[in-house]
């Protein structure tokens, strides 16, 4: 009787401890390096991302890499050397599109890195390869491109929804492309570990400005997730307020955009599972003023109850 006793007690430990860990694996932290779009270097679009309890974390895009790093160790977000942090946890860089403002911290601090994969759709690694990483514009760091190649990143390029581990992580990505000012491409990128999902959308425009379908399409393949409860976290784009004309949009969200896209998305899922998602506002553009603005109006025009959450630099947050 003892035996048996002791027996359930130490399967229920072992399923007890099992059950804790895969609850820990449904969650990503987030450190954000830079939150805005436009012309402050210091705080430009970048985010770490790594499952809750792991220090191996991707970049997703790359703007501001050291400032951010740094504003991070002053709030207690990370601990250690801004460097060796850059070095040893940022295990590869998400480039949704090779505009500066978010590739820029990836190509200013590339002398002080190690080596590691940059992941992107094949047209945007052109773009870094032909255009960046040139001995006439900066030392060439990568495996591809003029020579002397220093091949200290190498290029990973993603087609378009097949899946890839994410080398020296516990995550795998699919990707999806965007449209950002038709025809300027950019990208989504689903992130995944093991069965729960974030998704982070670089810079785009809607489907109804860019007459474009990337965003449909986007929306009815995570739509699924939604439903399943596995898709915990949406990055979303809103650079400009509602004033902004349709024609100065450049490929870019306004609140009443954000809101109709969001719209479009729930439509293929259902309320209870939609407002579960924590949406994560990314790209607002100064000034400060404009900035408060957006954050107003989408404040105002949340009538769904959404979890909105907007970002700071170097603030850590989890999303579950």
């Amino acid at each position: 009787m003892f035996r048996r006793i002791l027996s359930a007690f130490i399967f229920l430990s072992i399923y007890a401890n099992y059950c804790w860990s895969q609850e820990i694996n449904t969650a990503f932290t987030i450190i954000p390096l830079g939150v805005k779009g436009g012309d402050d270097e210091s705080n430009l679009s970048s985010y770490m991302i790594a499952p809750k309890g792991s220090e191996n974390y991707v970049c997703l895009d790359a703007g501001t890499i050291n400032a951010g790093i740094q504003k991070a160790i002053d709030l207690k977000s990370l601990k250690g050397i801004s460097e060796e942090i850059q070095r040893k946890q940022i295990k590869g860089y998400l480039i949704s599109h090779a505009h500066l403002d978010h590739v820029a911290g990836l190509i200013i601090n590339s002398p002080a890195d190690t080596a590691k994969n940059i992941y992107s759709l094949p047209a945007v690694l052109n773009i870094l390869r032909d255009k960046y990483f040139t001995w006439d514009a900066w030392a060439n760091f990568a495996n591809e491109g003029e020579k002397p190649q220093l091949k200290k990143y190498t290029y990973f390029p993603l087609v378009e929804g097949n899946t890839y581990p994410l080398e020296g992580t516990e995550m795998k990505v699919k990707a999806f492309e965007l449209s950002h000012g038709n025809p300027y491409k950019s990208t989504a990128f689903l992130i995944s570990h093991p069965d729960s999902y974030a998704l982070y959308l670089g810079d785009t425009g809607a489907d109804e400005i860019e007459k474009s379908d990337k965003l449909a399409r986007l929306w009815q393949n995570i739509s699924p997730f939604i439903i399943s409860g596995q898709l915990k976290a949406i990055f979303l784009e809103v650079s400009f307020p509602n004033e902004q004309p349709e024609k100065q949009l450049f490929g870019h969200l306004t609140p009443k955009l954000f809101f109709s896209e969001l719209s479009k998305l729930e439509a293929l899922t259902n309320e209870k599972a939609f407002k579960k998602i924590s949406f994560i506002v990314t790209h607002t553009k100064p000034p400060q003023q404009t900035a408060e603005k957006v954050k107003q109006q989408l404040i105002s025009g949340n009538r769904e109850g959404l979890k909105l959450i907007f970002p700071e630099q170097g603030r850590r947050f989890t999303i579950n």
